[in-house]
C-alpha cells in the first residue's frame, strides 16, 4: 500500500500586481476563485489531507471557501515558499507523500498531478517542469552532464548563461513529509529576495543522493500562474477554448466558439446549438436538439430535448421538459418547472412556478409561487400577487383555464378547471370549475365631456 498523500496549497501572498483589495487567490477564472480550482484538483487525488497556507486576507479567503475538509494554516510572515510549506508540516506524518501546489496556478490537470505523486518515496522526489520559448521570470532547471536535475536557480540569482535555459520550474513538487522536515530548516535566505526558497530543496535532494524525477504537463497553460489581470484574461481564454472544443467534439454546434463561456460543468447531447454570447454557469444539462439563441444565460438548469430558448433570456435554477419554448427576453428564476410543450414568452418572469403540459404565459407577465396545470393560457400583463409584505402565498390554476390580459391574481387563490377570468380583473376569491370571473369597476361613459387643453384657465 502506498503512503498517504497530503496536499499543501500555498495561498498566503498578497498579489500586489493584481492592483486589487481582494486576495489574489479569490480572483475568478471561469466564474470561480483561482483557489477553488486548485482545491478541486487536489480533491481529485483523494488525499488524506488538504492544507491551505493563508496570510494576506486570511479571513476573506476562509469565508469564501466553504469546505469542511480543509486544514487552514496561518503564515503570519511571508518569508518565502520554503517558510510557507514549513508552517504546514507539523500536521503531516513523516511517511506521507506531500504534494505542493499554488493557489494562483489554477488549471493543472488531475492526470498531471497524479503522475507527479505516483513516483514519490523516501528515495525519490518529483518536480514538474515546462519548456518555454520565453522563460523570463521563472526559475531555471540546472542539469548535470548526464541529464540529472541537481538544482534550480531563480532568475534574479541566475547568470546570463543560466537565463538562456528554457526548461523552467513550475513550483509544483512532491516529496515525503520526513524529507521536507529534514530539508526546510536548513534553507538560507541569502538571496536576492531575502526569502527561503522551496526550490533550494532540489539541490539538497541531489546532494543527499535522492533521485529527482521530472514530469511535464501536456499543455504549458496547465502550469501558468496568475500575477496580473492580463495573465488572468489570457488563461481564461485558453480555458474557454478547451471547454468549447470538448462540447463541439461531443456534438454541439457553435457559430462562434470564441463567444461562448463555460463557467461550470456542462452536459450536452447531440445536435445542440449555442448561438453567440451564451454563458453557461454552474451545473447545466442540455438534452438533444436544444437550441439556445444569442445573449442567453443558463445557470444551474436542465433543458429537455427540442427546447428552444430565444435571445436575451436568463434561465436560473429551472427544470425544463421537452419541446418547451422560452423567450425572447424571458427570465426563469429558481424553482421554475416547465412541462412538455410549455411556453414562457417575451418579457415574462417566473419564480417557483410550475407550468403543466402545453401551458402558456406568452408575454409581459409575472408568475410566482404558482402551479398551472395543463393547457392553461395566461394573457398579457397578468401577475400573481404572491407577497403580502411578510409572507409568500400560492396561486393554483386548473387545467384548461383561461386568464384574460391585465389580470391580478391575489394569492392565495385557486382557479378551477376550465375556468375563465375576464381581462382587467382583480381576483381575490377562488373561482370554481367552469366559472367565469369578472372583477372590474363599473364603466361610465360621459357625453359632452371636454378634454382639458393647455389654454384652459384653471377653475375653482
Amino acid at each position: 500500500m502506498s503512503a498517504p498523500l497530503h496536499v499543501i496549497i500555498l495561498a498566503a501572498g498578497q498579489g500586489s500586481r493584481m492592483k486589487s483589495k481582494r486576495p489574489k487567490v479569490l480572483h475568478c477564472l471561469a466564474g470561480r476563485p483561482l483557489l477553488h480550482h486548485v482545491i478541486e484538483a487536489a480533491e481529485g487525488l483523494s488525499p488524506a489531507g488538504i492544507h491551505v497556507v493563508i496570510g494576506h486576507g486570511a479571513d476573506e479567503v476562509r469565508a469564501a471557501t466553504p469546505n469542511q475538509g480543509i486544514q487552514w494554516v496561518m503564515q503570519n510572515e511571508q518569508l518565502g515558499t520554503g517558510h510557507a510549506v514549513d508552517q504546514a508540516l507539523p500536521g503531516i506524518p513523516d511517511q506521507a507523500r506531500v504534494l505542493v501546489l499554488y493557489g494562483d496556478v489554477p488549471l493543472t490537470s488531475i492526470s498531471t498531478l497524479a503522475r507527479l505523486v505516483e513516483v514519490v518515496d523516501d528515495n525519490t522526489m518529483a518536480l514538474l517542469t515546462v519548456d518555454m520559448q520565453d522563460p523570463s521570470g521563472y526559475g531555471r532547471i540546472l542539469r548535470g552532464d548526464s541529464g540529472e536535475v541537481h538544482a534550480i536557480v531563480e532568475e534574479k540569482d541566475a547568470s546570463d548563461t543560466q537565463k538562456a535555459i528554457r526548461e523552467v520550474n513550475t513550483g509544483l513538487l512532491a516529496a515525503t513529509g520526513g524529507r521536507l522536515k529534514d530539508w526546510l530548516p536548513t534553507l538560507s535566505s541569502d538571496n536576492a529576495q531575502g526569502e527561503y526558497y522551496l526550490t533550494d530543496i532540489i539541490a539538497l535532494a541531489a546532494n543527499s543522493g535522492l533521485r529527482v524525477d521530472v514530469a511535464q504537463p501536456r499543455d504549458p497553460e496547465e502550469v501558468q500562474g496568475v500575477n496580473n489581470r492580463l495573465q488572468l484574461a489570457a488563461l481564461e481564454r485558453w480555458y474557454q477554448r478547451a471547454q468549447v472544443e470538448q462540447l463541439m467534439l461531443g456534438g454541439v454546434t457553435m457559430p462562434d466558439p470564441s463567444r461562448v463561456d463555460v463557467r461550470g460543468k456542462v452536459q450536452a447531447g447531440q445536435d445542440v446549438f449555442l448561438d453567440i454570447n451564451v454563458v453557461l454557469e454552474g451545473e447545466v444539462t442540455l438534452a438533444d436538439d436544444v437550441v439556445i439563441g444569442p445573449n442567453v444565460i443558463l445557470r444551474d438548469c436542465a433543458l429537455g430535448s427540442g427546447t428552444v430558448v430565444e435571445a436575451n433570456s436568463v434561465i436560473d435554477g429551472a427544470r425544463i421538459a421537452e419541446h418547451a419554448r422560452i423567450g425572447p427576453f424571458a427570465r426563469l428564476r429558481p424553482g421554475t418547472v416547465l412541462a412538455e410543450g410549455a411556453k414562457v414568452g417575451n418579457f415574462v418572469e417566473t419564480k417557483k412556478a410550475s407550468l403543466g403540459p402545453g401551458s402558456k404565459v406568452n408575454h409581459l407577465s409575472y408568475v410566482g409561487d404558482a402551479t398551472l396545470e395543463g393547457q392553461v393560457n395566461i394573457g398579457a400583463g397578468t401577475i400573481t400577487c404572491n407577497y403580502d409584505g411578510v409572507n409568500k402565498h400560492h396561486t393554483r390554476i386548473g387545467a384548461g383555464a383561461f386568464v384574460g390580459s391585465n389580470t391580478s391574481l391575489v394569492a392565495p387563490v385557486t382557479l378551477g378547471t376550465e375556468s375563465t377570468v375576464g381581462a382587467g380583473s382583480t381576483i381575490t376569491r377562488d373561482v370554481s370549475d367552469g366559472e367565469l370571473a369578472v372583477a372590474r369597476g363599473k364603466q361610465r361613459n360621459i357625453s359632452g365631456w371636454r378634454r382639458p387643453s393647455r389654454d384652459s384657465e384653471p377653475t375653482g
